[in-house]
């Protein structure tokens, strides 16, 4: 495959074009917030980055591939897990890490907006899947330590864990509209945290 037969969003550039990367989906993510899926628009992102639209259209060709592309942006720049050798220390912080996230002015509205596009683009429901294996498959390490350090039984699957952690944090946000916050963060962990041990999620 050559330079030309990569898909639109998914090429890692250095130099001028990662700066033009940048802005781009930093515009992308700006008019997401503001309009959501349904308005964003190539020439739209185009003009709020100060790039020329051949540029953009080349690149992503479609609202679709630099949703996507800006999802595989969000994933490189998460913020990496914690290891404090306690399981419930991890999962807390895994738990507050994610209410950080979903009620920052900026990266809760533009989570929100991607998680609405994805229920009606099936190029958004990939690249918005991808996005969490990446971030479950990271956090699933600290309950693969737990394992190893006896304090979950042998067989935990461990990203079901992690998954069973930010799932009601996610229901707030997007369902019950109760209030995300480290109560809340808290209780999540120490659930997951106590199922686990109990061995709801061995398989």
């Amino acid at each position: 495959m050559g330079a030309d037969d990569v898909e639109p969003g998914t090429v890692r550039p250095g130099g001028r074009t990662a700066r033009v990367r940048e802005s781009v989906l930093r515009a992308a993510g700006d008019a997401l917030v503001e309009q959501g899926f349904d308005r964003l628009d190539l020439a739209d992102v185009a003009r709020r980055a100060e790039v020329g639209k051949t540029t953009v259209y080349r690149r992503w060709s479609t609202t679709a591939g630099l949703v996507a592309d800006l999802l595989t942006d969000m994933a490189e720049q998460s913020v990496p897990r914690t290891d404090t050798g306690s399981l419930d220390e991890d999962l807390r912080a895994n738990a507050r890490l994610v209410v950080r996230t979903l009620t920052d002015p900026r990266q809760g509205p533009l989570f929100s907006a991607v998680v609405a596009a994805a229920t009606c683009d099936a190029r958004t429901a990939e690249a918005l899947h991808r996005f969490y294996a990446v971030r479950v498959g990271e956090w699933s390490g600290c309950v693969e330590a737990a394992v190893g350090r006896g304090e979950l039984p042998r067989g935990t699957d461990a990203r079901e864990v992690v998954r069973a952690v930010s799932a009601p944090l996610y229901y707030r946000l997007l369902a019950s509209g109760d209030p995300l916050d480290e109560a809340a963060a808290d209780r999540a962990a120490e659930a997951a945290a106590v199922a686990a041990r109990a061995g709801v999620y061995v398989v």
